[in-house]
């Protein structure tokens, strides 16, 4: 059997990218729809999120019950996501149970009733969600940071929406926007795992065959702009949030290993700068990272740590400190190479199971619209130079986009006033 990764493209329109993976007894399915919460008009917050809860509550055969009991019996997994960008339900089965799962999903995913019923009890289940995420500071921080650098753009508004949103949801709005925004087009099925490729292709065309698009024209989607400054969000809490941030990059801009390689080294790993010199030095915290989000045309990279009141201002000047360093020192060969090491492993280590290398298939097609081997990916983490993270670092630390974001019980003289 053939191993290397296949992309076809249906009647439909619907591309199907898959992987087989012999020597696993299990396969992941997954239908990535390109519509997230950054394609909400006003008055849709929180529609992209609320519309994928509504898919399992019922279709034409089976109550919201019955949908669970049939994936138990598979002993595998159904569930979705939503994120900024994508919407995504996928499943996950012994390979033998794989035409039943495939079925299942298009059951999911095509019939559908979203019955009114069904739609105000969910209501309040995402209400509650909503609730949860302002309980968990570090969620809820991000949440603040990304609306506050890219003040009024939808990609920086919250997935799950605003609670008025959500109260005031109707089954209408919800099938218009299904119909409007839903389309062969914009969808993926990937699929990593065990299975014959030939036969697994002629079931996803037979059973997405009746999935048809509307011929609504869809809102072009326009980049937001980065925008520094400092917020801060009073709260009664044990520690001090903050996430300190700038300009990141897209999915598939030519420096985007550069900035994973400056991640690694700034504050990705155990061995980074910030986590050696504000946790294992200093004591300063317990959780202290970096990392970066990226989009079809844009990307944020951002800081995150917890500490106590009295030392939040010497963590937020060590942060800055190192990012200083960044934009205006040339890292060492040996610290790039470690660094280099380190993302090399990470990345081989993520790609080992099914639904993994699934979503990694499903990104690369709807990002870039091919298939990006490891040998490519590791070939561009290694070319990756000193001169590059110092370009990189100018861009995606620089002071004009950087933006302090504070949740916690904190002062605003207490913050800095510019960086």
């Amino acid at each position: 059997m053939k191993t290397t990764p296949r992309k076809i493209i249906l009647d439909t329109g619907i591309r199907v990218v898959t992987e087989p993976m012999p020597a696993v007894r299990s396969a992941a399915v997954g239908i990535w729809v390109d519509v997230g919460s950054r394609d909400e008009g006003p008055g849709e917050e929180g529609l992209s999120h609320f519309l994928e809860h509504m898919f399992f509550k019922g279709t034409r055969h089976r109550s919201a019950r019955e949908l669970a009991k049939e994936i138990d019996v598979l002993g595998g997994e159904l569930n979705a996501f939503t994120s900024r960008e994508t919407t995504t339900f996928y499943t996950k089965s012994l390979d033998e149970h794989l035409p039943r799962a495939v079925a299942l999903l298009g059951e999911i995913f095509l019939e559908s009733t979203f019955a009114a019923s069904e739609l105000e009890r969910e209501k309040q289940v995402v209400l509650e969600e909503i609730k949860m995420i302002e309980d968990d500071p570090e969620e809820y921080l991000y949440d603040l940071h990304t609306d506050y650098v890219w003040r009024n753009h939808p990609l920086g508004r919250p997935i799950l929406g605003e609670l008025k949103t959500i109260e005031t949801m109707t089954r209408r709005r919800l099938t218009g926007f299904l119909a409007r925004q839903y389309h062969p087009a914009r969808t993926v099925v990937a699929v990593s795992g065990r299975f014959d490729p030939e036969r697994l292709e002629d079931l996803i065309a037979k059973t997405f065959a009746p999935f048809e698009g509307s011929e609504h024209p869809l809102v072009p989607r326009t980049p937001p702009k980065t925008r520094g400054g400092v917020l801060l969000k009073r709260k009664a809490l044990e520690q001090v949030h903050i996430c300190l941030g700038a300009e990141g990059l897209s999915q598939t801009h030519d420096d985007r290993y550069a900035l994973h390689v400056l991640n690694a080294i700034l504050g990705g790993s155990v061995s980074s700068r910030l986590f050696q010199e504000v946790r294992e030095r200093r004591g300063l915290a317990y959780s202290i990272y970096s990392g970066m989000a990226s989009y079809h045309d844009a990307g944020l990279f951002s800081i995150y740590a917890a500490t106590g009141k009295p030392a939040a201002q010497k963590v937020i000047n060590l942060c800055l400190r190192e990012c200083k360093k960044l934009r205006s020192q040339v890292v060492a060969k040996d610290e790039l190479t470690h660094a280099k090491d380190h993302l090399k492993g990470s990345l081989m280590l993520s790609l080992e199971g099914t639904g993994s290398r699934m979503n990694r298939l499903a990104k690369d097609e709807l990002y870039g619209g091919r298939y990006i081997t490891l040998p490519e990916m590791i070939k561009g983490i290694d070319a990756v130079t000193p001169d590059d993270l110092l370009r990189v670092a100018k861009t995606c630390l620089a002071p004009e986009t950087m933006a302090l974001t504070v949740l916690g019980p904190m002062q605003r003289r207490d913050l800095p006033s510019s960086f």
